[in-house]
């Protein structure tokens, strides 16, 4: 189940996670802490890099400032592509999704 990141409701606790994972979208501190307390196992957090779609990126300093405020798994969205790849390595992340990048460069 994928909670976005302006979904505020706190009911999403008492869902048994048997089946399914609930994974939320996050862009800062707050957002991050209300997806904690809404019992998500995957935080998706974005923009991490430049984006021109978006006035405000993250980058790796402030990324890795969040990661120190929660032990819940952080993906990377956001701005990834072929130049900054290798600064995921810097990140403290569980996965990174880079959706035009990996469609312009799949093997086909």
């Amino acid at each position: 189940m994928y909670i976005p990141s302006f979904n505020k409701n706190l009911n999403f606790k008492n869902i048994k996670k048997e089946n399914f994972k609930i994974i939320g979208s996050a862009h800062n501190i707050s957002e991050i802490k209300i997806k904690e307390k809404q019992g998500c196992s995957e935080i998706f957090v974005s923009p991490l890099f430049f984006n021109p779609n978006y006035k405000k990126y993250l980058g790796t300093t402030r990324f890795n400032l969040l990661k120190n405020t929660t032990s819940t798994n952080l993906v990377a969205l956001g701005g990834i592509n072929e130049s900054n790849y290798k600064k995921l390595k810097m990140l403290k992340i569980t996965g990174f999704a880079g959706i035009s990048w990996i469609k312009k460069n799949w093997p086909k």
